[in-house]
């Protein structure tokens, strides 16, 4: 195997960190430390590339919140100068680690995304009776740090891009809940409070490095175990077979190789189903030969586009925010046989200023 090594110029070459500090900038131009960065974009990038160059670079605080959908979860937001770092190392590692990862590895990964994973889903769906569905519990969380660097280890030997890994991974380590004092064969008593692990929601970088924490894991699927009709959505995986008894041992085996990962899986939902009722996967209920909206999806947006004709009609939302949120949800609704559903929906709604 190839390890790369004198990469980490190029990630503080002034070129990539301008190009890291424009896809920083996505989403993110009214933000305060967005607007304060651009102020003296260059002076700002020069003396960022300084830093890395000497090798002094450290991260700043990061600000962390609660959100409650999907479900429950700590997002933990960098300083916008961090976010440009992890753009521009990101720049670099992503095509080191991508061209090596299975075709089927579906997330933050470029040509990839929900939409392909949900129509290779159907593929495989076709072709078989049955398929295995599981997800890793709280899986950024629970990512082990010692198990990660050896990961990246064994594709890149540049010290300086390692150290800098380390630091940005030190930075957003997770504090210890009551969850997560989970324990595994070999595990001490202390073993869940000492073992650094955790990685910040929010950070590009998490998202890289996740992808690489369960790349060996998809390759022994695929190659080891021989599972042909296998695919992951970061920690979404399916298994697609036509014998319920080969099922149930390779759910035996994934157990077993994802606890050696210090993961675990939610056990009880790890249960082999008839694809012909339709399976849920990545908002979607997916059936071999049609593909609808969830309905709990659905059932938040009705929810949503109610609240929304009442704040537009009290002059509390402009228009561009209503038209930006409704694109988004067709975006993904016209991915499955909802057209009658759409005109349904939208033909309902209406937005009308308040008199008063």
């Amino acid at each position: 195997m190839k390890r790369w090594g004198n990469i980490y110029s190029r990630i503080h070459e002034f070129d990539n960190l301008l190009l890291a500090s424009r896809k920083a900038r996505k989403g993110k131009r009214f933000s305060a430390g967005c607007r304060a960065f651009e102020m003296d974009l260059e002076k700002n990038l020069l003396e960022l590339q300084r830093e890395l160059r000497e090798r002094r670079y450290r991260p700043g605080p990061y600000s962390r919140f609660q959100i409650f959908e999907p479900k429950e979860r700590i997002i933990s937001a960098a300083p916008y100068r961090d976010r440009v770092v992890h753009h521009a190392l990101v720049n670099i590692m992503e095509p080191v680690f991508d061209k090596a990862m299975i075709y089927d590895s579906y997330a933050n990964r470029v040509g990839k995304g929900t939409h392909r994973a949900a129509d290779r889903f159907t593929e495989f769906a076709r072709k078989n009776r049955y398929v295995l569905k599981m997800d890793v519990v709280r899986y950024f969380p629970r990512v082990d740090h010692g198990i990660l660097r050896e990961a990246i280890e064994r594709k890149i030997k540049d010290r300086a891009v390692l150290d800098l890994v380390g630091t940005i991974l030190d930075s957003g380590r997770e504090p210890v809940t009551p969850r997560d004092l989970v324990y595994f064969t070999g595990d001490g008593l202390l073993t869940p409070l000492e073992l650094p692990r955790g990685l910040p929601i929010g950070n590009l970088t998490s998202q890289l490095f996740a992808n690489i924490y369960l790349d060996g894991f998809d390759h022994h699927m695929k190659e080891a175990l021989r599972c042909r009709c296998y695919l992951r959505y970061m920690d979404d995986l399916a298994v697609f077979h036509d014998d319920k008894g080969f099922l149930r041992d390779i759910r035996k085996e994934m157990i077993k190789r994802l606890a050696g990962l210090r993961l675990r899986v939610h056990e009880t939902r790890a249960q082999y189903q008839q694809v012909e009722k339709g399976i849920d996967w990545l908002g979607y209920r997916i059936y071999p030969d049609y593909r609808r909206v969830r309905k709990s999806n659905l059932r938040k947006f009705r929810k949503k586009l109610k609240k929304m004709t009442i704040l537009y009609r009290e002059g509390c939302m402009d228009l561009s925010r209503v038209t930006a949120s409704v694109r988004s949800w067709i975006g993904h609704a016209c991915h499955a046989d909802t057209f009658a559903l759409r005109q349904d929906l939208l033909m309902g709604a209406v937005f009308q200023r308040g008199r008063g």
